[in-house]
């Protein structure tokens, strides 16, 4: 299923377990930075699971799942649970060396979009229906899930960001871009252009923030009421919390839920 030179890093409570190593990129043929895959409970190749991909903020990478989030055994205990279903997930990694610091724009957009889902379709056993899958992420990496999903409506049917913010900043990819590119790159406006659209997918959200992260909070709000001015579907999960992954590791089930079709 996995190629040879993955090689498995943690196990859940249930027998899935998260496994590392790297997913080739086109567009930035140097970057060799492990992603972050997770196999749920008694994966079968016969089966065809739902596909969550999750981008990591900055400065950070798929690792944070792995290690702080503890991410197999949440989502092990949320599927044992029939809380959510066997489902399949990727944590791709942007950056071509220990850290990046800038956004999920340019080459690693491409690479989420071209690589990633390309070679989740040819080497694990997900859907390929858009209503399968799903993206989101922390903090930087809730914009550019986010972002990433309106910019390509036809391939996510549910976005999520978890303590992210909602309109572009001009660094790594987006460096001295002329305001055009910026509102390119702009959740906001873009939910409001493609709107329409998005109501006749079906596409959903789920926003995400803790109370004490108070622009973080103030700016999810501020999106989720946008988006249902624009009637379009959003689950808004405020509750007690930073900006950090205690945070992210407690309203995980409830990410997962969203994500993941009934």
């Amino acid at each position: 299923m996995l190629p040879s030179s993955f090689a498995q890093v943690s196990t859940g409570t249930h027998g899935g377990a998260m496994w590392a190593g790297v997913i080739p990129n086109s567009a930035v043929p140097s970057a060799r930075r492990e992603s972050a895959v997770y196999l749920p409970p008694n994966v079968a190749t016969s089966e065809r699971y739902p596909l969550v991909i999750l981008l990591h903020g900055f400065r950070g990478s798929p690792f944070g799942y792995v290690n702080g989030l503890d991410f197999a055994r949440i989502a092990d205990d949320a599927i044992a649970s029939g809380r959510v279903k066997p489902f399949v997930a990727i944590m791709p990694a942007a950056g071509t060396s220990v850290r990046y610091d800038g956004e999920w724009a340019g080459g690693w957009e491409r690479y989420v979009v071209r690589d990633v889902l390309a070679w989740a379709d040819r080497t694990l056993p997900v859907r390929t229906d858009r209503a399968a899958r799903a993206i989101g992420g922390d903090s930087a990496g809730g914009y550019g899930a986010v972002d990433i999903g309106l910019r390509h409506p036809g391939l996510f049917g549910t976005l999520e960001a978890w303590s992210g913010y909602f309109h572009p900043i001009a660094d790594g990819p987006l460096t001295d871009a002329p305001p055009a590119q910026l509102r390119a790159h702009d959740p906001s406006v873009l939910a409001r252009r493609t709107a329409p659209a998005l109501r006749a997918l079906g596409t959903r959200f789920f926003l995400s923030a803790g109370k004490r992260d108070r622009k973080a909070a103030r700016d999810t709000r501020t999106f989720a009421a946008e988006l249902r001015s624009l009637r379009l579907p959003v689950s808004l999960d405020v509750r007690d919390g930073g900006h950090n992954g205690t945070f992210w590791r407690e309203q995980l089930p409830a990410a997962l839920e969203a994500a993941v079709p009934k």
